[in-house]
């Protein structure tokens, strides 16, 4: 190697920006670069701008050890999710949509102000779960943890993060804990607005798909169901409601159990995409148009539902929405009471496609 070529690569490897470069390049203090760069108080929003533009032009990236070790604050957050049924979906190569739309609303938001995001699987049915949940918050020191279902309802969890005193904050919670932050959409009002939906179109015979029990949406959307049929007096028949899964294996279960009635459901709701999708598989089986002969309904609105054929009216769920909000709260951690505060209730969507028409005949 040449000269030229050493001189050429030592002018390419320079010196790392310091907290200093960003001071003296922007004109201020390097308290006010500090505060700045940790979200600190009585920084204006003039002051911000000068100091990211300075950040922007001389590449300075925080060292993340030395902010842990100058605050109190780990500029970390971690999000607890469901072990088993992840795995199994990632292992299929089906991947999980929901953890996809969970990390699209909370990773910005972390970048955003300096944060970052872990994800943990936890087996909430461990004998090891409370000492697992005591390794990652000792270990790890995080700021905040982002609870989705089932363990947004576990109160075995929720205790030992209390007693770390760890802010938490919930996705679909469920009723009957207000502990930490809540954030939900309306679960039974979602499920009363597409029951809604097919009664204006005229059904009466509608059948439900049921999510797992260990859920606590599973039942209200189900109750939210039982309302809408019951405001215009509409009858369940026996065996109208499947109790499963969210998965597709559980939907096809179901619905080989629904098709085979002796009078079966003119339109059906079921509680996941992937139910949804196992339920128009089965009734293409048979020689069932959508909609034509069978009406239907999905919850969530994942990316396949729109290419299905026919593309099937949702309810739109606010994932990525409700993952942001999680963020955004632990990181401002305005107002929090770990005994509880007001739910952050998102709203949804009925996104009407082609899959729900009028009964035949």
């Amino acid at each position: 190697m040449g000269k030229g070529d050493r001189n050429g690569t030592n002018e390419t490897r320079r010196k790392a920006a310091t907290i200093r470069d960003v001071a003296e390049a922007a004109g201020v203090s390097l308290q006010s670069v500090s505060r700045v760069v940790n979200n600190g108080p009585n920084v204006t929003e003039t002051l911000r701008e000068r100091v990211q533009a300075a950040i922007d032009a001389l590449g300075y990236v925080p060292n993340m050890a030395a902010r842990r070790m100058g605050g109190s604050k780990s500029f970390l957050l971690v999000a607890f999710n469901d072990r088993e049924p992840t795995l199994e979906k990632w292992r299929a190569g089906r991947g999980s949509d929901w953890v996809a739309q969970m990390l699209l609303g909370a990773m910005p938001r972390c970048e955003r102000d300096g944060y970052h995001l872990l994800i943990e699987l936890l087996d909430g049915h461990s004998a090891r779960l409370a000492a697992r949940v005591d390794a990652i918050v000792s270990s790890l020191r995080p700021d905040g943890i982002i609870l989705t279902p089932p363990h947004s309802q576990d109160a075995a969890i929720l205790d030992r993060l209390a007693a770390h005193d760890v802010p938490f904050a919930r996705l679909s919670p469920g009723e009957g804990d207000d502990r930490g932050y809540r954030i939900q959409m309306d679960e039974a009002g979602a499920a009363a607005v597409a029951t809604r939906h097919l009664l204006a179109l005229g059904h009466r015979r509608i059948g439900f798909l049921t999510g797992s029990a260990a859920y606590a949406v599973s039942g209200e959307r189900l109750a939210g169901f039982k309302t809408a049929m019951a405001e215009v007096g509409a009858p369940i028949g026996e065996g109208w409601v499947q109790q499963g899964e969210f998965s597709f294996e559980s939907g096809l279960a179901s619905a080989d159990a629904l098709l085979a009635l002796a009078e079966r459901p003119t339109a059906v709701i079921a509680s996941s995409d992937e139910q949804a999708l196992a339920m128009l598989h089965r009734a293409r089986d048979r020689g069932l148009d959508v909609p034509r002969d069978l009406s239907l309904i999905s919850f969530d609105d994942t990316p396949p539902i729109g290419f299905s054929l026919p593309p099937l009216t949702a309810i739109r769920q606010p994932t990525a929405a409700m993952a942001e909000c999680a963020a955004g709260l632990l990181i401002e951690r305005q107002g929090y009471d770990p005994s509880g505060t007001a739910p952050h209730v998102l709203p949804f969507e009925l996104i009407i496609r082609g899959s729900s028409a009028p009964p035949h005949g």
